[in-house]
């Protein structure tokens, strides 16, 4: 088979003018503002034996796992018209109704209900596929400081073009100290090695913290007289108020937007294209913008106009800096062309395995320069900011995506959604709390009273479970991160999402970590949080589609929903536990028609 997704011709159009805004309030370095310049550039996918929706088509010749139910159940056939499925059943049956439809043999493949994101920020992929990979094994080959300055020199080599584009700015993108051989971030001295006069500024992979050289911390205007912003700090050399060169939360935020503000149309075009592509090949047909700026919202609203979008990307902005535009804009369950607002998303704190994650109880070793009772802190140190912002969703009826990584981070949005609920009660509001890392027992109870569905990412057990018995929670509270088993126990539907850009978005690793909490050293961590691999699977499709709204046409395979499907070489529910990761996604289809192909080998 080919690949489908290869991009075809770009068709030029009218270039709008889209004002730049500048936040401090982004959860990533991806969620920039720039990217907004890209809006009006189409971008086209080529598609290859296209069915069109017009035609019958019938799929059989292997297991199709509906997802229908509590136990997996499988289906010989399904019919599809008009995108959508409209019996599934027999073989024979499915030709009786259908004789003259075109015919899909599986050869023993398996599919499943298309991949449903349960959270990422879908424009942030394709910057970080741009931009020097700085990741450690198995995303990159950074394992030491040395091998990340010789990825930055050898990226600088290789763009030159790019780098001119953003007025001389080397950047980089998923170092991880909790792999660097030196257990450190890397300083402005580091990177000074790289170029002591290009400014360089290099993105932790959770997100949250960065690196920059001197010339980088001198063009950003930070130095021993710039105090730590609300909600970031500035780390310092040891026993001075000189910046080391390492920054967290606000400030990256701040400073990448600084960065990126002169990138061209032309790139940010190619970005959104890799980033669509990358989602479409890994078995995803509904994709997140998660915390939006308006920028960003209205370049996959141009798209949608376009008719560029080949599968369902749903929005969620700011609702701290972007209310005006929810306010103007609102959310709704319907699509136009693929894309819709799908509600609001709120940060209330930082990453775990960068230390600044809200935390009840102490960090096991505190970061250079913080005491032994340091917990991380607050998005915003004063609660009526959460409280109001969250009155104001409910006052809306706008879905709200909370990130709480911190159990004093999910305290706060517990105490402040119950307050919200009584001021306006309603009975179906299907709210969010994104990662959910240190969620207690008692935490689980309160969500499930309120409704609240946990978004976890277990993929926390693989990249950085050892880093989180080591350094940052200790193994009891390790053990629990994204606690599925216990939220399964209750009869809680939840969801797994990877976060991209923070990890790759790879479906099979997603759905591994899930079944298998292996960490990179080969350790089980938290047996009793593990699940089957059915509902793992049920967590990315029917409970996704659910968490979305969405449950009435989409996360199964059967009668009257979307034919949003995916073929895998492997039958996750049978295959060996430990093998899922290895699965491969042979092909993508939405509302049954082919956006993607590998190449099998």
């Amino acid at each position: 088979m080919t690949n489908n997704l290869q991009p075809a011709h770009t068709q030029s159009s009218k270039t709008l003018r889209h004002f730049f805004k500048k936040s401090a309030n982004f959860s990533t370095l991806f969620a920039l503002t720039p990217l907004l310049i890209a809006c009006t550039q189409p971008i086209q996918f080529a598609q290859q034996q296209q069915i069109p929706k017009s035609s019958n088509l019938i799929v059989f010749g292997g297991p199709i796992l509906t997802m229908q139910g509590d136990t997996p159940q499988y289906s010989e056939a399904l019919l599809i018209e008009n995108g959508i499925i409209q019996f599934n059943g027999s073989l024979a049956e499915a030709k009786k109704r259908a004789p003259n439809a075109k015919e899909l043999n599986l050869h023993q493949r398996t599919a499943i209900p298309g991949l449903i994101d349960a959270h990422s920020h879908v424009n942030s992929v394709g910057m970080q596929q741009t931009v020097a990979n700085l990741y450690a094994p198995p995303d990159g080959n950074v394992t030491d400081i040395p091998s990340l300055i010789a990825s930055l020199k050898q990226w600088q080599k290789d763009n030159p073009e790019f780098i001119r584009a953003t007025s001389g700015w080397i950047i980089g993108n998923g170092y991880d100290d909790a792999q660097l051989k030196e257990k450190r971030h890397p300083t402005a001295d580091d990177l000074d090695q790289v170029s002591k006069d290009q400014p360089i500024l290099i993105l932790h992979q959770s997100g949250h913290l960065a690196s920059a050289n001197h010339k980088a911390l001198e063009l950003l205007k930070i130095n021993q007289n710039t105090p730590d912003p609300d909600g970031g700090v500035i780390r310092r050399v040891k026993n001075t108020q000189i910046p080391n060169g390492v920054l967290e939360e606000s400030v990256v935020f701040s400073s990448m937007l600084q960065a990126f503000k002169n990138v061209p149309p032309d790139v940010m075009l190619q970005m959104a294209q890799t980033a669509l592509k990358t989602y479409i090949k890994n078995g995803y047909t509904t994709v997140q913008e998660g915390r939006a700026d308006a920028g960003t919202a209205e370049l996959w609203r141009n798209l949608a106009l376009q008719k560029r979008l080949p599968i369902d990307v749903v929005v969620y902005p700011d609702l701290i800096s972007e209310k005006d535009y929810m306010l103007k804009n609102g959310s709704s369950v319907q699509y136009q062309n693929h894309y819709r607002i799908g509600g609001v998303k709120i940060s209330l704190d930082g990453s775990p395995q960068g230390k600044t994650a809200w935390l009840t109880k102490p960090y096991l070793i505190p970061p250079e320069g913080q005491s032994k009772s340091y917990r991380g802190y607050p998005a915003y140190p004063q609660e009526k900011t959460v409280q109001d912002a969250i009155d104001l969703a409910f006052k809306n009826h706008w879905q709200v995506l909370a990130h709480a990584n911190g159990d004093a981070a999910i305290d706060q949005y517990l105490r402040v959604i119950q307050k919200s609920e009584q001021k306006f009660p309603e009975a179906d509001r299907r709210n969010v709390i994104i990662h959910a890392q240190t969620m207690r027992e008692d935490q689980l109870d309160t969500a499930k009273k309120l409704k609240l569905i946990p978004s976890f990412f277990s993929l926390h057990t693989y990249y950085w479970g050892d880093w989180h018995v080591q350094e940052t929670l200790g193994l009891e509270r390790a053990d629990r991160i994204s606690p599925t088993g216990s939220a399964l126990r209750r009869g809680m539907i939840f969801t797994e999402h990877h976060d991209a850009p923070v990890i790759p978005p790879n479906s099979m690793m997603t759905l591994d970590a899930t079944v298998n909490r292996t960490t990179r050293s080969g350790k089980l961590l938290g047996q009793d949080q593990k699940v089957s691999p059915y509902i793992g699977l049920k967590s990315m499709t029917d409970w996704a589609a659910y968490q979305y709204f969405e449950e009435d046409r989409k996360g199964t395979l059967t009668a009257g929903k979307l034919a949003d499907f995916v073929i895998l070489s492997d039958n996750p529910i049978t295959i060996e536990p430990q093998q899922i990761k290895n699965i491969k996604i042979l092909a993508t289809y939405k509302e049954g028609q082919s956006v993607y192909q590998a190449i099998e080998k």
